[in-house]
């Protein structure tokens, strides 16, 4: 009946009184509300340090992570005087004063320190305490024996996992947070992905990406590649950079090339180049002069791979022709070609 009966005043901010059922005795819970982000502490029951840090894990957050000297102000300004005083989210690890949460060491500027502490009076002096509306030293911390019993005091954080769309890290502040994107994203929720210059298929090519944020989008990877009988003139593959560059310039696509033929008498060439001088898909058709026939194909391509599709043919003059008919009927089929040779 006490936990529906909840009490609530106004103050600057909203104060609501809620019962919880813990592992722990049963408590009273006060809450203080700031937009997102919630400070509570158990009113009823004090803890050792680390029994106030399972507390405040189990129901929220992590004990209190002073984030600036604005939380100090304003925790020492609605919080009730209690003594002995509240725990908070610092400890000594390996020697050095940790915010646990983060587990990241506590820096000379975040140091809030009372007078002449932390002093390790009386030693294991390893957790840390606040004190809230002291006449002395008021929201400035202490050093204190980590089984001494005080309130926890806890937060619920307004970082969610899907806060900053995964892409920065959420930095909680009273009564809400902001993102510290990542590089290669923007915006107050990181929810944008730094563009790079959009890529287009090369000629007599292939253009394939992937895009993992967006059409051209920091991580997106482009790779190229030609059709048959042009080669590759540049990277294989193109990655977009958090500074919206990509990692090299977009290739070229050039046509295979095969060796240069010269017609020298009494051969006589004749070549088309559809593609260019002597590249892929050229023809190069082969004759002799009067007196001579063709000893070898008539006609060479030059192929995908930049080799022609045969060897060059030679010519063969009168004087081999004598030599052929002297040798009766075994060369018959040649000295037919130098009898047409002859005629034309």
């Amino acid at each position: 009946a006490a936990c529906r009966a909840a009490a609530h005043r106004t103050l600057s901010l909203t104060v609501t009184q809620v019962c919880l059922f813990l592992p722990f005795p049963t408590v009273l819970v006060t809450q203080v509300e700031v937009g997102a982000w919630t400070y509570h502490y158990g009113d009823k029951s004090d803890y050792s340090w680390e029994l106030a840090r399972n507390f405040c894990r189990s129901f929220y957050t992590d004990l209190v992570a002073i984030q600036n000297q604005g939380e100090i102000a304003y925790l020492n300004r609605v919080l009730p005087v209690h003594k002995p005083h509240y725990w908070i989210g610092i400890r000594k690890i390996n020697n050095v004063w940790t915010w646990v949460g983060t587990n990241k060491a506590l820096t000379k500027e975040a140091e809030n320190w009372a007078k002449r502490e932390p002093n390790n009076k009386g030693r294991n002096q390893d957790c840390v305490e606040i004190y809230i509306q002291r006449k002395q030293d008021a929201g400035r911390w202490n050093d204190e024996n980590c089984q001494r019993k005080k309130r926890a005091l806890c937060y619920q954080a307004s970082c969610q996992s899907s806060s900053c769309s995964q892409r920065g890290e959420c930095v909680e502040t009273i009564g809400n947070y902001t993102c510290d994107c990542y590089p290669g994203f923007y915006g107050p929720e990181c929810e944008h992905a730094v563009k790079c210059p959009a890529l287009a298929t090369p000629a007599r090519g292939r253009l394939n990406c992937t895009h993992w944020h967006g059409d051209f989008t920091y991580n997106s990877t482009c790779s190229f590649s030609c059709n048959m009988g042009f080669v590759r003139n540049g990277s294989e593959t193109l990655e977009c950079t958090a500074l919206g560059q990509w990692t090299g310039r977009p290739p070229l696509c050039e046509v295979m090339r095969c060796p240069k033929l010269r017609g020298l008498e009494p051969v006589l060439v004749n070549c088309s180049h559809p593609l260019g001088s002597f590249s892929y898909g050229s023809v190069c058709r082969f004759r002799c002069t009067q007196g001579y026939f063709l000893n070898g194909t008539s006609r060479v391509q030059c192929q995908p791979d930049g080799h022609w599709s045969d060897k060059m043919p030679a010519c063969q003059g009168t004087l081999f022709c004598h030599v052929l008919a002297s040798m009766g009927s075994s060369a018959f089929p040649l000295q037919a070609l130098c009898r047409s040779e002859t005629r034309g």
